[in-house]
């Protein structure tokens, strides 16, 4: 298995605090609807989340296979290294980020801002859910909100070599971010706490510091 799959796995794992904290209106959303359906809350969480997921696969297809076919096209491949570098430095700033020792990324989020202002109305005609299956394109959509640890894993996605890898890439972050967002949104609010612990949250923020200077290293390798 690719390691940079597992890695990414993780980022969304150890980020989970931060979905939680993105999503956590959308739960809530989800839960009253589901008070007034003759469905189980569950099936709206899980659509909620195979929406999500979908929606970070096919980012991931876009942007790896925008980059390598640019590489391509100006046969530069060095432009993947250094666009790999940038990814390292996101990654970094991401680590200073989720371990509250810094709050810089806000204003990488700020940017996806205006997207989702034409995004978000969107939104609106499918509520209330009328059965699990309309919480896919809900969760679809949901997938584009302004958030720096999806645009830090993009920037990943970009490097990854391909469009498939991209997709596979982005897909496993999503995965780690899953146990958190069905379990929360199934209410569990010991989880929720343990991942906004200090402790978790400085863990959470060495590990992805170490790898996005081994990010950075590795690229440095590829241009010397």
């Amino acid at each position: 298995m690719n390691i940079d799959f597992v890695a990414a796995f993780f980022v969304g794992l150890m980020g989970a605090g931060h979905c939680i904290g993105m999503c956590g209106g959308i739960s809530a959303v989800i839960s009253m609807n589901a008070s007034t359906s003759r469905f189980p809350k569950w099936q709206f969480i899980v659509c909620y989340n195979i929406g999500r997921l979908l929606s970070y696969s096919i980012f991931g297809a876009v942007i790896g296979g925008v980059f390598v076919s640019i590489a391509s096209a100006s046969q530069s491949y060095s432009a993947l290294a250094y666009l790999r570098i940038f990814a390292g430095l996101l990654m970094c700033l991401l680590a200073l980020y989720i371990a509250n020792w810094w709050k810089g990324l806000v204003y990488i989020e700020l940017l996806g801002k205006k997207l989702w202002h034409y995004i978000s109305p969107l939104t609106k005609p499918l509520l209330p859910l009328k059965s699990p299956f309309h919480a896919v394109p809900f969760g679809f959509l949901w997938g584009w909100l302004p958030c720096g640890l999806v645009y830090s894993t993009l920037s990943w996605a970009a490097v990854s070599g391909n469009a498939i890898n991209g997709s596979l890439l982005m897909l496993s972050f999503g995965l780690g971010t899953l146990p958190a967002m069905l379990l929360v949104g199934l209410g569990a609010e010991a989880l929720k706490k343990w991942l906004n612990h200090v402790v978790t949250k400085n863990i959470s923020g060495l590990l992805l510091m170490g790898y996005g200077l081994q990010t950075i290293y590795i690229a440095l390798n590829q241009l010397s």
